[in-house]
C-alpha cells in the first residue's frame, strides 16, 4: 500500500498586490499642461469680456436714471422763464401747507396778473411777449428770498410763495413786486415795452387745500385790479407808484 503524505500545516493565502503603476513620462505631463493653457486663456478672456459688459450696462443704467431725473425736473419748470410752472408750484404749495399744518409756520401767497400784456402780443408779436415775460420773471425772482418760490402759473400770471412773513410785510412785498414788474421794460426795435401788474395776497391756513389758497389769491388779485382801475378813472394801466395802497379786499384773511 501507498503511504499517505504527512499532513502539513495550512499555508497562509497569498497576498494580493496592486500592480506597479507605470510612472508617467515627463513628456506626457508637459503635453497635458500645454493643452490646458489655451482653455485657461479662453476662460480668462470670457471673464474679462463679461466684466466689461457688466460695467458698460451699469454705466448705461446710471446715465438713464440721470436722464429720467433730469426730465422729471423739467416737468416742473417753465421753459420760457426758468421759474416753476403751475405743476411745480402746486407741488411746492402742498408741501408748504403740510409744513404750516404741522409746525404752525406762516406762509403768504401773492398772485400777480400782468396788465395790458395782450396788446404787446397783438402789436409786436409773441416773441416780444415772451421777452416781456422773461424780464418780469427775472425781476420778481430778484426781489424775493432764496427760501421763497416764484412760478409762472399761466400765460401772464405769476405766483410767489413767501415764508415766515407778517400780513403787513406780505402786502408791502406785493406792492413792491407790482413796481418791479413795471420797472422791467424791454427794448424791442424802436419800442420800449412795459407792463403793469396787479397782485392779490392771501395767507395759508392749517386746514387749507392748495386749490382753496389759489382761489382766494386769485380773487384778491381781481379785487386789486379793480382798485387800480378805479384809481385811474379808466381801464388803462395804473403805475404802481401812483396806485392806492393795498386794502383788506386785496389781502384776504383766512376765515
Amino acid at each position: 500500500m501507498r503511504e499517505k503524505p504527512a499532513n502539513r500545516p495550512n499555508a497562509p493565502p497569498p497576498t494580493w498586490r496592486r500592480p506597479a503603476r507605470r510612472p508617467e513620462r515627463v513628456s506626457d505631463t508637459a503635453a497635458g499642461a500645454e493643452a490646458a493653457k489655451p482653455a485657461k486663456s479662453r476662460s480668462r478672456a470670457v471673464a474679462v469680456r463679461l466684466t466689461a459688459e457688466v460695467e458698460r450696462l451699469a454705466a448705461e443704467l446710471q446715465a438713464s436714471r440721470e436722464r429720467i431725473a433730469s426730465l422729471e425736473a423739467t416737468l416742473d419748470i417753465d421753459l420760457l422763464t426758468g421759474t416753476l410752472n403751475r405743476r411745480g408750484f402746486e407741488r411746492e404749495l402742498k408741501r408748504s401747507l403740510a409744513y404750516v399744518k404741522r409746525y404752525g409756520a406762516t406762509a403768504a401767497l401773492i398772485y400777480l396778473d400782468l396788465d395790458d400784456f395782450k396788446p404787446v402780443n397783438d402789436r409786436h408779436g409773441h416773441a416780444a411777449g415772451d421777452a416781456v415775460l422773461k424780464a418780469v420773471a427775472a425781476a420778481l425772482s430778484s426781489r424775493v428770498r432764496a427760501s421763497d418760490v416764484v412760478a409762472r402759473i399761466g400765460g401772464d400770471e405769476f405766483a410767489v410763495l413767501l415764508w415766515n412773513i407778517s400780513e403787513q410785510d406780505a402786502c408791502a412785498k406785493a406792492a413792491a413786486l407790482e413796481a418791479a414788474a413795471y420797472a422791467a421794460p424791454v427794448v424791442w426795435g424802436r419800442s420800449t415795452l412795459a407792463v403793469g401788474a396787479s397782485a392779490g395776497v392771501t395767507f395759508c391756513g392749517p386746514t387749507d387745500a392748495a386749490g382753496e389758497v389759489l382761489a382766494r389769491a386769485d380773487a384778491a388779485m381781481y379785487a386789486r385790479k379793480t382798485e387800480r382801475r378805479s384809481h385811474s378813472g379808466s381801464r388803462q394801466r395804473v403805475r404802481p407808484e401812483v396806485a392806492g395802497p393795498m386794502t383788506g379786499s386785496a389781502a384776504i384773511r383766512n376765515p
